[in-house]
């Protein structure tokens, strides 16, 4: 009988100590879980910024095969909202010059995917939400300057392709709120 009233009550303090360790448990499993879905959702968006910056530059060399004549014209960053040239290791700050477009203004792009891909439904919201800017250049010298050609041997002239891509639409985004992608490309016209 002495044995059976040393554990009275025995029970009762195992179970709320594993019932503890238990949701403790589980709530830490469901805050992991959480950190991972919120990381994959910002990995996936950036990797849709990316690709939107690549449809700029895809954009942006079609742009410049269908042109008769490359001057450049003044610093875009006034026109652009997410796009800035600082975001340009290679330009020298305030001294890049976009190319003009026919009417005599810097050529300069902007749209939302939505614009361009044909969708509707749930995935033309989710397409309007992602967009791109690009703005094209001589490319720069060694200085980060736009304002001279640069030509390899065979007489080619070099311009570089500057493309932003945002997860956000070209109204709303903004380098402090969203993923932007930076990306440039080169490309040569005789």
């Amino acid at each position: 009988m002495r044995n059976l009233k040393k554990q009275k009550g025995f029970a009762l303090p195992v179970s709320l100590m594993l019932l503890v360790v238990m949701t403790l448990m589980g709530a830490a499993l469901v805050s992991m879980t959480s950190s991972d879905m919120s990381s994959n959702n910002n990995r996936d968006n950036s990797s849709q910024a990316f690709y939107a910056a690549e449809s700029g530059i895809s954009m942006a060399k079609d742009w410049l095969t269908k042109q008769n004549s490359y001057l450049p014209g003044s610093n875009p960053d006034g026109q652009l909202r997410f796009c800035k040239t600082s975001l340009f290791p290679t330009l020298r700050p305030g001294s890049a010059r976009a190319l003009k477009n026919a009417s005599g203004q810097n050529h300069i792009g902007k749209y939302n995917l939505s614009q361009l891909i044909s969708s509707s439904g749930k995935e033309a919201t989710r397409l309007g939400k992602f967009s791109f800017e690009y703005f094209i250049t001589l490319t720069p010298d060694r200085n980060g300057f736009t304002n001279t050609e640069q030509k390899n041997p065979q007489g080619f002239v070099y311009y570089t392709i500057y493309s932003c891509g945002c997860d956000g639409s070209t109204a709303t985004c903004s380098s402090t709120n969203n993923n932007i992608s930076a990306l440039e490309a080169v490309v040569t016209i005789r």
